[in-house]
C-alpha cells in the first residue's frame, strides 16, 4: 500500500516535491521512451500556433510546455501551472538555458488557478488530471480558462479492464515499483496504481468533460490501451 494517498493534494504535491530530482530519468527508463510519443499525440491534438497563448496545467518538470513554447514563436508564449515548487524548479532550469522561448512558472492549484476566465487559446494536463482531488473540477477549471473554440489534450494513465488491465497491473507491480526501488522511492511508484483505480474511465471523462461545458469531447485509447488522450474543443 503506498504511503500517499491519491487525491489528497498536500500528500501529492509532497510525493512531487520528492521525485522530481529523479522524475525526468525515470519517466525515460519506465516507459522506454515512449512518452515523448505520447506527448507529440496530445501536441497534435493541440495544433499550437505562432502567437498563441497556451497553459500547461500540473506541468512538472517543464518538458511539454518547453516544446509548447517552441511552437508558439514569435509572439506567442506558454504558462506553465504546478502544485510543487520542486518540479518548476527543474522547469526554470530547463528554460534558463533556451532563454528564447516565451515559457513562465507558477505554483498554484489546477482546481483553481486564479487566472482571468477565456485567457488561454488551448491547454494541456499531462499525467496531471489523475492526481487531482476531484477531476471534474479540473475540467470545471480548464474549460474556464479556455477561449470558445480552444482545444485542450488531457494525457494520462487509461484506467482498462480486462487484459489490458491485467497487463497494466503487471507493468506497475513487476517494473516500476521495483526499478523505483534501486533509485529509493518504492513508495512513491507503488502510489500510481493506487491512483488509477480512482480515476474516471474513458468514457466517465467524457461525460465529466460535457459536464464542464466543453463542445467537442472524445477519450481516445493509446499504446493498446494502456494510455488514454482526451480531446476537447471548449
Amino acid at each position: 500500500m503506498a504511503s500517499f494517498r491519491p487525491g489528497d493534494p498536500q500528500a501529492v504535491q509532497e510525493l512531487f516535491e520528492q521525485i522530481a530530482p529523479r522524475y525526468d530519468q525515470l519517466n525515460d527508463l519506465l516507459s522506454f521512451g515512449l512518452h515523448r510519443l505520447w506527448k507529440r499525440q496530445a501536441i497534435a491534438w493541440l495544433q499550437p500556433q505562432p502567437g498563441q497563448h497556451l497553459l500547461d496545467l500540473c506541468c512538472g518538470t517543464g518538458d511539454l510546455a518547453l516544446v509548447l513554447a517552441g511552437r508558439v514563436r514569435p509572439g506567442g508564449s506558454v504558462l506553465g501551472i504546478d502544485a510543487a515548487a520542486a518540479p518548476l524548479a527543474v522547469a526554470a532550469r530547463r528554460a534558463a538555458a533556451q532563454p528564447w522561448l516565451a515559457v513562465s512558472w507558477q505554483q498554484g492549484d489546477a482546481l483553481a488557478t486564479g487566472l482571468a476566465s477565456a485567457s488561454c487559446d488551448g491547454a494541456v494536463i499531462a499525467y496531471g488530471l489523475r492526481n487531482l482531488a476531484d477531476p471534474g473540477t479540473g475540467l470545471l477549471e480548464l474549460r474556464r480558462l479556455l477561449r470558445d473554440g480552444g482545444r485542450a489534450a488531457v494525457l494520462d494513465f487509461n484506467r482498462s479492464s480486462g487484459a489490458v488491465e491485467s497487463f497494466q497491473s503487471f507493468y506497475l507491480r513487476r517494473l516500476v515499483v521495483p526499478t523505483a526501488e534501486r533509485f529509493g522511492i518504492p513508495e512513491h511508484y507503488a502510489y500510481l496504481e493506487e491512483s488509477l483505480q480512482r480515476f474516471p474511465t474513458g468514457s466517465e471523462q467524457q461525460q465529466l468533460a460535457r459536464r464542464a461545458g466543453f463542445s467537442e469531447v472524445r477519450h481516445r485509447p493509446l499504446a493498446g490501451g494502456l494510455m488514454g488522450l482526451l480531446e476537447l474543443v471548449a
